[in-house]
């Protein structure tokens, strides 16, 4: 049996509870307020939106309105320019087993007619639309997220074997501002895992050297170079720049420089390590798990963590943990996923295994702990040192 669109669209209103936008102001006011769905175009957009909305256009609702919306119990107000468009999403949204969907009768055009308050977000050129497509399908990212990320501010300590990785697919993913400390220049041994790197560029600074790569992948990139070593004196002021830490560095005295600095600064913090052909990764989240000391209370020996050049590292392995540390980065960008805080993943790579160990916040820690005994930056290689010698593992 067919129909026309005016009988079908009827029969939809029928079926789906229209708010005025006195309502829907009350509704929003009140102690358990409604997810606020624009359904409009992109493009439509540009005109505002309604404060506190997220957009998942029409088109694309049934794709992304599960992952967008996991609880079908949740309250749930569509809007689209004038009312039609939100009437047939409710249907839909029904359809999926929502039990709680309305329709803003009148759509934004009524809202803005009445002169409630309009929302400008700054959007996205057509160039960063093409480029970052793929992120602004998923729903868990979308054009809000990838605003996030081009608003956010990564500090990556090492421009190598594990900086390399994770600063490529930070500047790839949209990250609008990288900065990278490194006070050391290119080195031909550096070339066989240090992907940021190339032959012309040996006896460059790292941090020149990962600027112009980073900013030849995406012009969009800030890439602010620190070609200093990390110490107690410039830590803090370096560190509070930034949104977040990944810790790329390739000796004791500097991740607990990092690891203290974070905690002080209440800074999230994504480490990385690598030996031979084992790596780990994990993520210091001040407030919310442990942190380094509650890991390692004290450095190992010095005989116990050899440098990359006397034990050797397997040189696709830091691809691998960079990758991941970019990935936990993103995730906390973005507020999305379960982060590896108060776990510690560990990958071996001749078994090609990968594990997973409890790390719990220790009461007890002299940096996060209930009672904390440090409230300022130490002098960390005499901390890490044992008979005056600094102990410093490989990358």
């Amino acid at each position: 049996m067919t129909t026309d669109f005016q009988s079908y669209l009827e029969r939809a209103r029928s079926e789906v509870r229209e708010l005025s936008v006195e309502a829907l102001e009350g509704r929003l006011a009140s102690p358990s307020p409604p997810l606020l769905i624009d359904v409009r175009e992109a493009d439509e957009t540009l005109n505002g939106v309604i404060p506190g909305a997220t957009l998942i256009p029409r088109g694309l609702l049934e794709l992304r309105v599960e992952a967008a919306i996991p609880d079908r119990r949740t309250p749930i107000v569509l809007y689209c320019a004038a009312g039609t468009r939100s009437v047939l999403a409710a249907v839909t949204l029904q359809a999926l087993g929502y039990t709680d969907v309305a329709s803003l009768a009148g759509g934004f055009a009524r809202h803005a007619q009445l002169g409630r308050p309009v929302e400008h977000r700054r959007r996205l050129t057509a160039d960063q639309e093409a480029r970052y497509a793929r992120h602004i399908t998923l729903p868990e990212v979308g054009y809000e997220g990838q605003l996030k990320l081009m608003d956010a501010k990564v500090l990556c300590v090492g421009a190598g074997g594990l900086g390399s990785p994770t600063a490529l697919y930070l500047a790839a993913a949209g990250v609008g501002t990288i900065g990278i400390v490194d006070a050391d220049k290119v080195d031909r041994t550096n070339l066989q895992r240090q992907i940021l790197h190339a032959e012309d560029r040996v006896g460059m600074p790292k941090v020149d050297s990962a600027a112009k790569t980073l900013r030849g992948l995406n012009g969009d990139v800030t890439v602010n170079g620190h070609a200093v070593r990390l110490t107690s004196q410039n830590a803090l002021d370096i560190i509070s720049r930034y949104d977040l830490v990944i810790d790329g560095s390739d000796n004791f005295p500097t991740r607990y420089l990092i690891n203290d600095a974070c905690v002080l600064l209440g800074k999230p913090n994504v480490h990385g390590s690598i030996y031979r052909f084992e790596g780990q990764a994990t993520v210091f989240h001040p407030g919310h798990g442990p942190c380094y000391r509650c890991l390692f209370s004290e450095p190992p020996p010095p005989e116990l963590s050899p440098n990359c050049q006397d034990a050797g590292v397997f040189g696709v392995l830091p691809g691998i943990i960079g990758v991941i540390q970019a990935i936990e980065a993103v995730k906390l960008i973005l507020g999305k996923g379960d982060s590896l805080s108060g776990r510690l993943l560990t990958f071996d790579a001749l078994a090609m295994t990968f594990g997973e160990l409890g790390v719990p916040r220790d009461p007890e820690c002299p940096m996060c702990g209930d009672a904390p005994t440090i409230r300022e930056l130490i002098d960390y290689e005499q901390f890490c040192s044992h008979d005056g010698r600094v102990s410093i593992p490989s990358h």
